[in-house]
């Protein structure tokens, strides 16, 4: 099961063998869909960077901190999306925007987006997203990005916050969609849900 109050997660555990060592959100990201397209179970990937692997507290040491009695592993939750019927994974972020983000809709399974804290409650733990629907007008949009770096943006009147394991979003007009830092296309349509403890981590 997932985090629960007052309980701790994770727990002293090394790489097993057949772990995959991955060096950013995006390429574990190609790991998962590899495994999910091979009719194959999800390998234990051991993070080396990228945005999950800074929400974990990981990033410190090399492949020799993975596979030794330092190492944690925890059990953390995977996000899935249809954008326009076409399913994908993400382990850390879905970011659909226009270019200067003035309407964006976002979920984190991770706290980060590269140097934004744009989750700051988000924890790839609980079995749930953190979604952010955003209409900014342009004359805020510095403040809020300002602030986005430290996670103090929210709460913001523009922007409607949901914690929820399922969610569909229907867009004005199609966006660009990058999930774990990679632009897959554009798309109107995204259906959002959370695949909770399907995969095991090490940091």
């Amino acid at each position: 099961m997932g985090v629960r109050k007052g309980e701790p997660w994770g727990a002293p555990g090394a790489l097993p063998d057949d772990g995959v060592i991955v060096r950013s959100d995006a390429e574990a990201r190609h790991v998962l869909t590899e495994a999910r397209r091979d009719n194959q179970p999800f390998p234990t990937l051991g993070l080396l960077g990228g945005d999950l692997c800074r929400t974990l507290g990981g990033g410190r040491g090399g492949d020799e901190r993975l596979r030794s009695p330092d190492a944690m592993t925890f059990p953390v939750d995977v996000g899935e999306v249809l954008v326009d019927g076409r399913l994908h994974l993400f382990v850390a972020h879905l970011v659909a925007r226009t270019r200067w983000w003035t309407r964006a809709f976002v979920a984190m399974n991770a706290q980060f987006v590269g140097d934004l804290d744009l989750g700051p409650r988000a924890h790839p733990g609980d079995g749930l997203l953190d979604t952010y629907d955003a209409r900014l007008p342009v004359s805020q949009l510095l403040h809020v990005r300002a602030r986005a770096r430290t996670g103090s943006h929210l709460p913001h009147p523009a922007i409607e916050e949901r914690r929820t394991g399922a969610l569909q979003v229907e867009l004005e007009r199609p966006l660009a969609v990058w999930l774990d830092g990679d632009r897959i296309g554009a798309g109107r349509v995204l259906s959002v849900r959370v695949d909770a403890d399907a995969l095991r981590v090490v940091v």
